[in-house]
């Protein structure tokens, strides 16, 4: 049984798509949080008439992998070359397509425990990079790089992505107490609205644009930047929020799906209630609302947004882990937020239309 944490992005969201950043070079500033999907894979007895069984929001029975519905469970059992019976079962923390990176964490937990069942036991690179080929080359879906890579590694990081192809994972370098005021000042909160498209379809609609609006790009890559100092240098906290104010607008620029009459309603009132700043989670559409709320003004806001699930979070620096396996596992696990920066290479096809 894997256990997967979901993220949230702060600043550079955008600039992770492939599309942009071969071109131009792309940075994030993300963190994971302690809200997980979890996937469970066994091998299934040869007593059934299916060989494999798949439960998320529906359950599949089916006599081979090319019958399989879900695309992911499907397309990560082909690259795999898994023929063999089985079971897979997911539960998660948090609703799907709601903007916090879940499509990817649980292809990152698939794969982590399916390599498990089988006596492997890969890196955290290993897996950001299996899962990025496996979301935006195999299935071809319209997805950043940014998802993969925290789900895998955890922690609080700065991500930056290189002309070839290359990606940098750097951890914050500042102290827990500054962390934990950061954390103190953030809430979240679901909006109810749950998307109708994915988050590829609702990217889909603007990422093949994104030269077009260079402008709004390069001013989000900046602002990671300017929140790694405010950080780092022990700067006003208040200040992080006003960036998260102004990476909001701009983000709001790049697409019209990304957000809609009810969730601006609902981000006015979350400001005139004392929220500094905030932005929609991940792609648009609806799903959770990031609020930066001094915590003497967070009653107030929560009395606002009444009609809103408020979802306390921490910070969390494990990334994907193998919570339980009947096969013998080494000691690798490492808190993220302390860890050295790591590299790699992932290699981008050269498909604009689709990146």
């Amino acid at each position: 049984m894997s256990r997967t944490p979901f993220r949230i992005s702060f600043f550079g969201g955008g600039t992770d798509y492939p599309s942009w950043y071969k071109h131009h070079g792309g940075s994030v500033l993300a963190t994971t949080i302690n809200h997980y999907c979890y996937l469970t894979c066994r091998y299934l007895p040869p007593f059934f008439e299916h060989r494999f069984h798949v439960v998320y929001s529906r359950i599949e029975n089916c006599s081979t992998i090319e019958r399989i519905q879900h695309p992911a469970v499907r397309t990560t059992l082909k690259y795999l070359n898994l023929h063999q019976g089985l079971e897979i079962h997911h539960d998660c923390d948090l609703p799907a397509r709601s903007g916090l990176g879940s499509s990817s964490a649980f292809t990152v937990g698939l794969l982590h425990a399916l390599h498990a069942l089988h006596g492997q036991h890969p890196s955290k690179a290993q897996l950001a990079q299996e899962s990025l080929h496996i979301e935006q080359n195999l299935l071809g879906e319209t997805v950043g790089s940014q998802d993969q890579i925290c789900a895998a590694y955890g922690g609080f990081n700065h991500i930056t992505f290189g002309l070839n192809g290359e990606i940098s994972i750097q951890p914050v370098e500042v102290d827990g107490d500054r962390l934990h005021q950061l954390n103190r000042h953030l809430m979240l909160f679901y909006t109810k609205v749950r998307r109708t498209a994915t988050a590829s379809e609702i990217a889909r609609s603007y990422v093949p644009n994104l030269v077009k609006k260079q402008h709004q790009l390069g001013m989000l890559q900046a602002l990671v930047d300017e929140g790694l100092k405010i950080l780092v240098n022990h700067h006003d906290l208040n200040s992080f929020g006003e960036l998260l104010h102004e990476t909001w607008q701009l983000k709001r620029d790049l697409g019209a799906q990304i957000s809609n009459a009810q969730i601006d309603d609902l981000y006015r009132c979350a400001r005139a209630a004392g929220a500094v700043g905030g932005k929609l989670t991940g792609a648009g559409g609806g799903g959770f609302l990031l609020l930066f709320v001094p915590p003497e003004r967070q009653a107030t806001v929560r009395d606002r947004l009444h009609n809103l699930i408020y979802v306390p979070f921490q910070f969390e620096g494990s990334g994907s882990q193998i919570m339980f396996s009947d096969r013998q596992q080494p000691d690798t696990q490492t808190n993220q937020a302390i860890a050295p920066s790591q590299t790699f290479v992932h290699a981008i096809p050269d498909r604009d239309s689709k990146d």
